[in-house]
């Protein structure tokens, strides 16, 4: 299903990592009718508000890229806010889009939903077979109730509401906070802050093996718009790199980009998080659709937006 360039189409969080990516995709492609609005100019936790826009606005197409994100530490510390904000936010526009008749809506997961110790790679069909990533539940929870919901009201009102999980995501627009943000960001900040200050040492968290995945926000837009055109069913759908990389090793790639000459130290005591975080995108490939940027590139593009917005 071909999109014509002048349908109105809404980017839920069009000014965050994943959004502002779909936003430049879409830009690139020629559509010309793009809606997207800021925290100050709608507030998504505000039902009343989202509907007001959806009836103003009557957009075709949605792309929900909004949530409130972070790494472990955030999670841990903020429990009520990632579950109650992200419940909020996307049960708001994923019932706004049914009422307002929205042709297509694009939910975006994490992967983060599976259960911690299913069996790796990740395929669609263990999500809710074991228990969760107890640094994270929070956000899955909220994540696996937007999925379900999706398919609930495509069950219930024939809605062509779709789901996409994709893998740990990095790019332009990240936020680097080192309390906050996930491990990636976090990295690129830290060696860059120890490079300018010369520190000897630089602390990371937990031991360095868990196997994780990266996928650049540039190529999950492009996904994104692939599954727009070419994907319409009930199960959710993977979108990874097909390829994964220890934390040590990944450490080592920001260490040498960076050009940070010090020592690299590892704090144990540091929760690890889940041990291996492996999507199977092997439905997605065999649509036909391929990421482009591979991770030590994906790092240098990354660290180049850090020095243009904080250098």
């Amino acid at each position: 299903m071909d999109i014509s360039r002048d349908a109105r189409i809404y980017v839920a969080g069009h000014r965050g990592l994943v959004g502002s990516a779909i936003w430049r995709e879409l830009l690139r492609r020629g559509f010309t009718r793009l809606i997207g609005r800021t925290r100050a100019e709608l507030d998504l936790q505000d039902a009343v508000a989202v509907g007001e826009f959806y009836a103003q606005e009557k957009p075709e197409y949605v792309l929900d890229a909004a949530a409130k994100v972070g790494g472990i530490q955030a999670n841990n510390q903020q429990p009520a806010e990632f579950l109650f904000q992200n419940l909020q936010i996307q049960n708001n526009l994923i019932h706004g889009a049914y009422q307002s008749g929205v042709r297509k809506l694009l939910f975006l997961g994490s992967s983060c939903v599976y259960p911690r110790l299913a069996p790796q790679p990740l395929k669609e069909e263990y999500l809710l077979t074991g228990l969760l990533e107890p640094t994270n539940e929070w956000y899955a929870v909220a994540k696996i109730a937007g999925i379900r919901m999706c398919q609930a009201y495509r069950r219930q009102y024939s809605c062509d509401f779709i789901s996409a999980m994709p893998a740990s995501m990095y790019g332009p627009n990240d936020h680097y906070d080192l309390q906050h943000s996930h491990v990636l960001p976090a990295l690129i900040r830290k060696f860059h802050e120890a490079k300018a200050a010369h520190t000897p040492t630089v602390m990371c968290w937990g031991t360095g093996s868990p196997l994780r995945e990266f996928l650049y926000a540039d190529d999950l837009a492009r996904a994104c718009v692939f599954l727009l055109e070419n994907y319409s069913e009930e199960q959710f759908i993977n979108v990874g790199s097909g390829s994964e990389v220890t934390v040590r090793d990944l450490t080592e790639q920001v260490r040498q980009i960076i050009g940070f000459e010090g020592d690299i130290v590892w704090d144990s005591t540091k929760p690890d998080g889940m041990p291996r975080k492996l999507l199977d995108s092997s439905r997605l490939f065999a649509l036909g659709w391929r990421p482009q940027v591979d991770l030590a590139a994906g790092i240098r593009l990354a660290y180049e937006d850090f020095l243009k917005r904080f250098g």
